[in-house]
């Protein structure tokens, strides 16, 4: 016990005299770009600019259907059904409307993104309208106590 605590105040004593040093300003900064330097100097020689730049994305396509996914978690049942861009249907006491669905433009299975609306037959608001995406569920969910809805993928069959 003895050791911990004075390795914990040995840590304590380090974060403060490094406080102390930044706001005297014994600690230098170097800048990323210094004013003499030209611009492009800082150029690197690996980085070939022919290369396809991965880190932008396919432009989007509109599908005339999605496949979603609904489960009852009191019953553990799981079912899948395809919906067409504009059509309600219901699944146990949801009321399903699909507005869009877009995928990226040549790949139909690499993502989905479908803007759902969604509301329990019971109630007068939507409990979910938004973007819903195949890949990542969760970032966007429907928040039902008993059910769970989300998008599989677009189809244009």
């Amino acid at each position: 016990m003895a050791k911990t605590s004075i390795l914990w105040q040995l840590a304590c004593a380090l974060c403060l005299i490094g406080a102390v040093a930044v706001a005297q300003g014994t600690i230098e900064q170097t800048p990323l770009e210094s004013e003499d330097t030209a611009p492009g100097e800082n150029f690197n020689p690996e980085i070939d600019p022919s290369e396809p730049d991965y880190t932008e994305e396919a432009p989007l396509v509109d599908a005339p259907k999605a496949r979603l996914r609904g489960l009852d978690t009191l019953t553990n049942t799981v079912n899948d059904f395809e919906i067409r861009v504009g059509e309600t249907l219901a699944f146990k006491r949801l009321i399903v409307s699909l507005e869009a669905c877009r995928y990226p433009e040549g790949d139909l299975g690499a993502e989905a993104y479908a803007f759902l609306r969604i509301r329990d037959s019971r109630e007068a608001t939507d409990r979910f309208a938004g973007w819903m995406l195949a890949s990542s569920p969760a970032l966007s969910a429907l928040d039902h106590p008993r059910y769970d809805i989300w998008v599989i993928s677009c189809n244009v069959d």
